[in-house]
């Protein structure tokens, strides 16, 4: 059976929480890979709406282990209040599995995320302020502190006493601000261990055991490839890779053993935070996407930034990640619209760019090309067969898989749980 690798095609927000759960109910583990509390899914199943910001979207499903893997930094008190809302909706998380290895996110990491955005002034970048940048920055400059430390509280005040050596210094002198006191920070992570330890383990050895039993492994990445750190639009990006080869490292499971590679990607295009963005929408048009399609985050709440479509940016996605399947979301927020503009490439000083610049300039000062597609007015939320989706509709999710190098295997055309139209078998 497979190991399949779940990613977002565009700059995040595609509705990879919806794409997952499609698939969970085929599939035996859910694996986060990358990221932190800074993304976000939101999953309506039936009459209920849940919002995951750190538990894979898997943990919804009845019987799929869902595991956060070392790629993952985590903070522990955002982890158990989304465990305890779910528990308060009559949900079991016992089947929860968390790495030895993955990073913590402290209180320190926040503060800091928060002083330096601020210091940064205009040159913002957008961070959540989650701690994220800092614990990943930590973790490469190898003065981390892993779950597994946790567990040996000389390891973990000796770690934190050398982490605040030098971050005192920062925080007290450049920013103002009052030291952490190591007491405190051991004290608070130590308050985790009792009901986190049930839930460690070696999942790298875990999901390599289940892939040889014949398990199916869906690898689900946060934030999306326009915000990898190496491949998205750089410095406006995330601090982890959520690109396709970002599940290997972050799991421990080779590359050789995924078989398909799905890319969830809008019909429209959204961005959170600072940075380029050749299609984004000024006018009454992108008000309609921002209303109908309801594009808010949902970790931050923050206005997303929206525009039509973007091919070349999908091309780009399905090149970085050698994506073998599409999920279109978000079909049904076109409805109503009478000729729908795609970007099918860039004009960069009065020259055409068929692919995305790889000079951060260009692609800053970008302007699209459009082709214009017939809308529709039909409701599409009931449609479950492509055929049965309007004749222009159909047309137009054919030129977007023309144009964006990869099959679209199926379809979002509302946001409930069944809500979509599939085209092709994304597991078998």
């Amino acid at each position: 059976m497979p190991a399949i690798v779940l990613v977002g095609a565009q700059w995040g927000d595609e509705g990879k929480g919806k794409a997952t759960d499609l698939l969970s109910s085929r599939i035996d583990y859910v694996v986060k890979f990358n990221g932190g509390n800074n993304a976000g899914h939101t999953v309506v199943v039936g009459s209920e709406k849940y919002a995951l910001h750190l538990l894979p979207s898997g943990i919804l499903t009845e019987g799929v282990i869902p595991v956060i893997a070392n790629g993952v930094v985590i903070d522990l008190s955002v982890l158990f209040e989304e465990i305890d809302g779910l528990q308060a909706r009559g949900l079991d998380v016992s089947r929860l599995r968390v790495s030895a290895n993955a990073h913590v996110i402290t209180s320190y990491h926040r503060t800091l995320d928060k002083v330096t955005e601020r210091f940064l002034g205009k040159r913002q970048i957008g961070t959540t302020g989650r701690g994220i940048g800092p614990t990943y920055a930590d973790k490469i400059s190898r003065v981390g502190i892993r779950i597994q430390d946790l567990f040996d509280e000389n390891i973990l005040r000796q770690k934190i006493e050398a982490s605040l050596e030098q971050k005192n210094q920062v925080l007290t002198k450049i920013y103002n601000r009052r030291a952490v006191s190591v007491d405190e920070v051991v004290s608070e992570l130590l308050s985790y261990v009792e009901r986190l330890a049930p839930m460690v383990g070696d999942t790298a050895l875990e999901l390599n055991q289940a892939l040889d039993a014949g398990k199916t492994v869906l690898f689900e990445g946060g934030q999306a490839t326009m915000l990898d750190v190496d491949h998205g639009t750089y410095p406006f990006v995330t601090s982890s890779n959520p690109t396709s080869g970002g599940a290997a490292t972050g799991s421990g499971v080779a590359p050789t053993r995924f078989e398909r590679v799905i890319g969830v990607i809008k019909a429209y295009t959204t961005r959170v935070g600072a940075g380029p963005f050749p299609t984004e929408l000024f006018d009454e048009w992108g008000e309609f996407l921002t209303e109908k399609g309801f594009e808010f985050g949902t970790t931050t709440g923050r206005k997303r930034r929206t525009g039509w479509y973007d091919a070349p940016i999908s091309r780009y996605a399905t090149r970085v990640n050698g994506i073998t399947d599409f999920v279109l979301t978000k079909l049904d927020v076109l409805t109503g619209i009478e000729s729908i503009p795609v970007c099918v490439a860039y004009e960069v000083d009065g020259k055409r760019i068929d692919e995305v610049p790889i000079n951060q300039t260009d692609f800053h000062h970008a302007k699209p090309i459009y082709e214009n597609f017939p809308g529709w007015t039909e409701d599409l939320t009931g449609v479950r067969k492509f055929e049965d989706l309007p004749k222009n509709a159909q047309d137009y999710v054919l030129a977007l898989e023309s144009m964006s190098n990869s099959r679209i295997s199926a379809i979002g055309v509302g946001p409930g749980r069944d809500a979509i139209v599939v085209r092709h078998d994304l597991v078998g």
